[in-house]
């Protein structure tokens, strides 16, 4: 027994490795900041069940399922205090058998959040109330400090991931599938999350701006020519040729970023000027997809005679699909691009 008089939590080496888990971690992987987790904890007791002084907090996992029941009720509209009512009632009403040291095996659904939050591979059950699908367990953070509108959270887990596993990883396997879930539930919502997407790409485009930063300075190629990158006439999109902006410079290359909507004269003046190795033509929509743009850049040259140079045209995004356009590459996915303007050594 503790001096205070509580009983003392069970012997930490007699658990699983992975039953329970850190406020840090848990923050991170239910997009909130620590300070949020000790917020709710002051206020409302929502903390760990088990305590031990001059120690880090641990979460078990049933502790886990009240906190993602708290998240989920939140990102809703429930009221903070409302909501940390609701979910302290279902972890008591839940039932949940005997386990080691009589503390109870969790329900199903809490062993299974935990065990997500703590090995970050896929998993198909979702609390964000976005329609995420298959996906990383950090996808489901990302989304509910998202709809909580969270700048801070959102950031801190955006530029962890890019630290951890690097532009092309982050882009596919956490920045796009959230945006596309958060796109999903605007559509299917009646104009509600717009601001939930603005803010979720704006800080995903700060990540990206700032990703060589956040991996330190790649070694320089010199004497490369660049790589291009535009959107064309009309386009506004810009993030996904960001991604390329940003992988391109994790491996070292030159690159040039034009940006949206770029005019086809300043586009064909780009390219004289620059004398790019290739040039990424980025439309987001069929409407847009400039063929006789394209055909003009694959029929481009500089340089003196007998030595003439030309750059290499990608047609990136899915305004280009189903078009033919013969010497031109179209690359499915980033990873793919990547592959074609900047192949590893």
């Amino acid at each position: 027994m503790a001096s205070d008089g509580s009983p003392e939590p069970p012997i930490r080496g007699s658990e699983p490795a992975d039953a329970y888990i850190t406020s840090g971690a848990l923050a991170r992987r239910l997009g909130i900041s620590p300070t949020t987790l000790r917020s709710w904890d002051q206020r409302y007791s929502l903390g760990p069940a088990q305590r031990r002084r001059g120690h880090h907090r641990r979460w078990s996992p049933h502790d886990v399922a009240m906190v993602e029941d708290m998240c989920r009720l939140t990102a809703s509209g429930i009221s903070p205090a409302e909501a940390a009512r609701s979910a302290k009632e279902r972890a008591h009403t839940e039932p949940h058998g005997p386990g080691p040291h009589g503390q109870g095996t969790p329900p199903a659904s809490a062993r299974s959040t935990t065990a997500a939050l703590t090995s970050g591979k896929p998993t198909g059950s979702d609390s964000s109330g976005l329609p995420l699908r298959a996906v990383r367990a950090e996808c489901r953070g990302l989304a509910r400090a998202a709809l909580r509108l969270e700048s801070v959270a959102i950031q801190e887990q955006l530029n962890t991931f890019v630290q951890e596993h690097g532009v092309v990883a982050a882009w596919e396997e956490l920045m796009m599938p959230t945006l596309h879930a958060v796109g999903r539930k605007w559509e299917s919502s009646g104009d509600r999350y717009v601001e939930v997407e603005h803010l979720l790409s704006w800080h995903v485009s700060t990540a990206l701006r700032n990703a060589q930063l956040l991996l330190g300075p790649g070694e320089a190629r010199k004497g490369f020519p660049p790589v291009l990158l535009a959107c064309v006439p009309g386009e506004q999109h810009t993030l996904p040729l960001e991604a390329v902006h940003a992988a391109l410079l994790q491996r070292s290359r030159s690159v040039r970023m034009l940006g949206a909507a770029v005019p086809a004269e300043a586009l064909i003046s780009a390219v004289l000027r620059t004398g790019p190795v290739a040039v990424v033509l980025w439309s987001q929509t069929r409407s847009l997809a400039n063929t006789p743009l394209a055909l003009h850049l694959l029929g481009m040259g500089w340089g003196v005679n007998g030595a003439r140079q030309q750059a290499a045209l990608v047609l990136a995004g899915p305004g280009w699909r189903g078009a033919r356009i013969e010497g031109a590459v179209q690359p499915q996915g980033l990873r793919e691009a990547i592959g074609l303007l900047a192949p590893e050594a």
